[in-house]
């Protein structure tokens, strides 16, 4: 169990600055995630708390000791860290007792302790029956669980997850989410988390950092982001969401292109865009706040899915299944809204679509 303390922390390739002044703590037992599109930095950030790059400036300290600053960098195996990643990285020619025990035996630990500190790290991860399996006679899931195993037998005080789920099924990626949630809550360890998968860092989290081009964009509860997003790259990039121009006036925001409008109480005023999540709209045949006409619907069981031609604006409506029966394409529909998020229009026309 640990603290993670990250102080202005940048980090450039060259010319290409990846990381822009990270500050902040992650605390003892936390299950912190980062969250962001390839490229955006936090890999690299990963990377600079596990000792496998050397951050530009700033320092990094665990448990208030400084490991990587301008002049001390301590090496990744004296920090007392466990690491997973995207690759499931087990030994093909040791079973999987030997695969866990690995680092306890690179540690010189004696025999009876080795066994006793790996039957119990197999337990917890669902494994003490497969311990003399080979990996090529394991699932992808359980290959994931030996990883995640040797990471934690040698009780780190953090453990570190590189997209450890994107080379599973989707199946398996459920059921892998909350096994790993379920033993860092049963060990009390403090877990940073690295995804593009916004479903993981919802179910999983404690606090998510959303991270864009090196730049950290909203921190808080995974209900807090999706339900206020800070701006319209994490309202795009958690959850579903529609975006509409709009002109803001008092009392009402006009929709640009066609003569509708919704009340608004808000005081901004000019130009803004409208975020609207797909469950917060509602269809009806009766009149609503907005009126469109259904373009298409695709029935998935628990939902219908539809799209809604409002002006030049495509909406989509995530409504209940049963609509798909009563619903047809080509129909005048009216639009309930139950709520929406103003933003200043920024001129980003990327925006002003419908986003999946």
């Amino acid at each position: 169990m640990s603290v993670i303390t990250i102080d202005h922390v940048t980090k450039s390739f060259g010319n290409v600055e990846v990381l822009k002044e990270f500050t902040q703590e992650f605390q003892d037992g936390e299950f912190i995630t980062l969250l962001g599109p390839s490229g955006c930095g936090k890999t690299t950030m990963l990377r600079i708390i596990a000792g496998f790059e050397k951050p530009t400036t700033g320092e990094v300290r665990i448990d208030g000791k400084v490991v990587s600053s301008k002049d001390v960098f301590v090496p990744p195996e004296k920090r007392e860290i466990g690491m997973v990643f995207q690759s499931y990285a087990v030994w093909p020619h040791m079973n999987v007792f030997d695969n866990v025990a690995y680092p306890l035996k690179i540690k010189r630990m004696p025999k009876n302790v080795i066994r006793e500190k790996v039957e119990g790290i197999l337990e917890v991860v669902h494994l003490s029956q497969y311990a003399d399996r080979m990996p090529s006679q394991l699932s992808g899931g359980q290959q994931q669980r030996v990883a995640l195993g040797r990471a934690l037998v040698a009780e780190p005080k953090l453990l570190l997850l590189d997209e450890p789920l994107s080379n599973l099924d989707a199946k398996l990626r459920e059921s892998m989410r909350y096994e790993i949630k379920e033993i860092q809550r049963k060990l009390g360890i403090t877990v940073v988390y690295v995804t593009h998968d916004q479903i993981e860092a919802m179910t999983m989290s404690d606090r998510v950092y959303i991270i864009n081009r090196g730049v950290i964009q909203q921190v808080g509860h995974p209900i807090e982001i999706y339900r206020h997003p800070a701006n319209q790259f994490v309202a795009d990039f958690v959850g579903k969401v529609n975006f509409i121009k709009g002109l803001a006036e008092a009392g009402r925001i006009r929709i640009k292109g066609i003569d509708q409008s919704v009340k608004y109480d808000g005081e901004m005023r000019g130009d803004v865009v409208l975020a609207i999540r797909p469950e917060n709209i509602e269809l009806t045949s009766a009149e609503g706040h907005l009126t469109g006409i259904l373009s298409s619907m695709y029935y998935l069981g628990d939902v219908n899915d539809c799209r809604v031609e409002v002006g030049d604006t495509t909406l989509r409506v995530t409504a209940d299944a049963h609509t798909y029966d009563t619903l047809r394409v080509g129909d005048k529909v009216g639009l309930i809204i139950d709520s929406f998020l103003v933003y200043p229009d920024d001129g980003n026309d990327d925006y002003n679509k419908i986003l999946t």
